[in-house]
């Protein structure tokens, strides 16, 4: 069983940033937090970041979001992972990837930082690539566009599957914690959001 001590959403902080591509990380933090029993975890402000801390099946579990805007995500993350003594290993961080479809998710056991700056500089900051990563797809625009695409909102259709593709992510995590990374990977690598509505849509129809 994996033991992750910390999860980590990468995003933006502030209301102008709220909902946008690059703020995935966040939102998936946002949906574990929604689905744990009221007042599991607590909230405190530590280590430029909103942090909240609780247990999850009887493990002390840390959930953040860097404050720090997602440049400089890794002093945040490794000031956090430094005070709770928790090794890169043991850390799992969400984020969104220009090369990933929109819905389609991807876990991992370390590897580079993909051109990502947040997880640029989480490597840099924790001196390793070590730690797992969850990554949600968000498509990538055409050249030259990519800091207004990842600062802007889905619409549409788009928009549909990037929800539906964030409450999968939850739901990975969620086995990531109860079963490991390996069952997750092999659940949810494949995963498509049009495949789960067909999947659910069988399951109506047979009920």
């Amino acid at each position: 069983m994996d033991e992750i001590g910390l999860i980590v959403g990468l995003g933006n902080p502030g209301p102008e940033y709220a909902g946008t591509r690059h703020n995935a990380g966040f939102m998936v933090i946002d949906r574990l937090l929604a689905g744990f029993p009221a007042g599991r975890f607590e909230e405190r402000h530590t280590a430029s970041s909103s942090v909240w801390a609780g247990k999850f099946r009887g493990r002390a579990l840390l959930l953040q979001k860097p404050l720090t805007f997602m440049n400089l995500s890794g002093q945040a993350v490794a000031l956090l992972a430094r005070r709770s003594g928790i090794q890169p290993e043991s850390i799992l961080v969400i984020s969104d990837d220009l090369d990933l479809p929109v819905g389609r998710l991807r876990l991992r056991n370390g590897g580079a930082d993909g051109g990502h700056n947040g997880l640029k500089s989480i490597i840099a900051e924790l001196g390793s690539s070590s730690f797992r990563r969850l990554r949600i797809g968000i498509g990538r625009p055409k050249p030259g566009e990519t800091v207004d695409y990842v600062l802007s909102k889905f619409e549409g259709e788009e928009e549909r599957r990037f929800e539906a593709s964030l409450a999968a992510a939850a739901e990975a995590v969620r086995t990531v914690l109860t079963g490991g990374m390996a069952r997750a990977m092999n659940r949810f690598n494949a995963w498509t959001p049009v495949e789960e509505s067909e999947t659910n849509q069988k399951k109506e129809v047979l009920s």
